[in-house]
């Protein structure tokens, strides 16, 4: 049976933050430790169902590499929603949002865009504070800010409800 509503949405970010992993933990429910290079993109779904409404994510995993950013501009387009994720033990992780976000909002519009603080697990090497990354996130006009840890697991489903609920309210149905 088709799903009500489809959406695409990216996860965006520097090589090595965790998008991978997050995707493979909010998919699979596995923890994936050390995940292959993602080469240019991986492509995921997930169904669900909110308030009887089928719900088809299609998750584009795109690879944080240099290399692979002429990629980009291609693949946002069509997108629904993105993930920023950002490594919470490494500030460079973050300093480059604005680069990420001009070429998604260009090509996608105004869509929402979640910042995703990744590694929680490792809070004892903590380089970015909470604190820090709100303003980062107020700074660019973010739809919200979420800390997670695809090793616990920690606010990965929380982070995906986040989005759907942001996506349906955008689609005209409170989810």
């Amino acid at each position: 049976m088709p799903a009500d509503y489809t959406f695409k949405v990216l996860m965006l970010g520097e090589a090595s933050v965790g998008k991978t992993t997050l995707t493979h933990k909010y998919i699979r429910g596995v923890f994936v430790d050390n995940p292959r290079l993602t080469i240019g993109v991986d492509f995921f779904t997930k169904k669900i169902r909110i308030n009887e409404k089928k719900i088809s994510l299609q998750i584009w995993d795109f690879g944080g590499e240099e290399r692979f950013r002429f990629l980009l501009p291609t693949y946002t387009k069509g997108s629904n929603a993105a993930f920023f994720l950002y490594d919470i033990t490494s500030k460079k992780s973050l300093d480059t949002i604005g680069d990420w976000l001009s070429i998604v909002r260009e090509n996608a519009g105004n869509i929402p865009i979640l910042l995703v603080g990744s590694k929680l697990d490792l809070e004892d090497h903590r380089k970015v504070s909470f604190e820090y990354a709100e303003k980062v996130s107020e700074k660019f006009a973010l739809a919200d800010h979420i800390e997670v840890s695809a090793k616990t697991g920690e606010n990965i489903e929380e982070s995906f409800k986040t989005m759907v609920r942001m996506l349906m309210k955008n689609a005209g149905f409170e989810a």
